[in-house]
């Protein structure tokens, strides 16, 4: 993991969370390794709300549940940081070492994720679909899909990686 700013061209930026199917990392890695450029991993932790945004610093937020939030977010990341480390070893052995990092932010997903693409000048942004089933999907009705609210609330080219189960698995 390197700090930021990245040296050269801007970074793609990947929208990343706990336990998430590898092929959106996968795809991000290897894309970067393609492109040459860096690879900025954004979670948005969702149980947090921003109170204020300035570029120049970290992000003032306030956690709708603060005595668990700090120990929790520290126990996400470091789950999110080892799943980064082996999409990029694998996209490394290709022979392209890619550069990354892990921003964590607050509020609505998509909203954030524009916000970080708008402030890095990411020429792309990475999410992923929904799992398949019922709950997965009372949610996305519930609070909307990430990659459909992007790809219509601003100019950035956005990639959604389908989520991949065998043929077998995918009939259900």
């Amino acid at each position: 993991m390197t700090p930021e700013p990245f040296s050269g061209p801007p970074p793609l930026l990947v929208g990343v969370l706990p336990n998430q199917h590898p092929e959106v990392l996968t795809t991000a890695a290897n894309l970067a390794a393609r492109l040459s450029v860096p690879l900025l991993c954004a979670y948005v932790d969702e149980a947090s709300y921003l109170v204020e945004w300035d570029p120049a610093r970290s992000a003032h937020r306030l956690s709708l549940h603060p005595g668990e939030d700090d120990d929790d977010v520290r126990a996400v990341t470091t789950g999110i940081k080892a799943d980064i480390e082996r999409s990029v070893a694998h996209s490394r052995a290709n022979g392209v070492q890619v550069e990354w990092t892990l921003r964590t932010l607050t509020g609505d997903p998509a909203r954030a994720l524009a916000r970080l693409a708008a402030e890095t000048n990411a020429p792309m942004i990475i999410v992923g679909t929904s799992e398949r089933g019922l709950s997965h999907r009372i949610s996305e009705m519930l609070n909307g899909s990430i990659g459909l609210w992007l790809t219509h609330h601003q100019s950035r080219p956005v990639l959604v990686v389908p989520y991949r189960r065998a043929a077998r698995e995918d009939r259900e």
